[in-house]
């Protein structure tokens, strides 16, 4: 189960990663729809944190907007407090 899991993350990490690049491309583009800035987030909260924080500082996107700016960090430390706590109730160990 933890394989799926592992596989999971890194496709919406890559999933926000590359929707914070498309939608600086379009911010760019004249007449270009864009990304909602929900989607992002939600992307972000559903386990995409870290690659939409990756994503915010390789294409210097949304880095000047506080509920990027702070909210991505505060998603990732939440992450990562969910992953300790899981592994601290399994005694640390797992299958992969």
């Amino acid at each position: 189960m933890i394989r799926y899991f592992l596989i999971y993350l890194l496709l919406i990490n890559s999933a926000g990663f590359i929707m914070m690049g498309l939608d600086k491309r379009f911010a760019k583009m004249e007449g270009m729809r864009r990304i909602p800035e929900k989607t992002l987030l939600t992307t972000a909260f559903i386990g995409g944190s870290v690659g939409s924080y990756l994503g915010m500082k390789q294409f210097h996107h949304k880095t000047l907007h506080n509920r990027f700016r702070y909210g991505i960090p505060a998603m990732i430390i939440l992450h990562l407090l969910l992953a300790a706590w899981y592994l601290y109730k399994n005694g640390f160990s797992f299958q992969i």
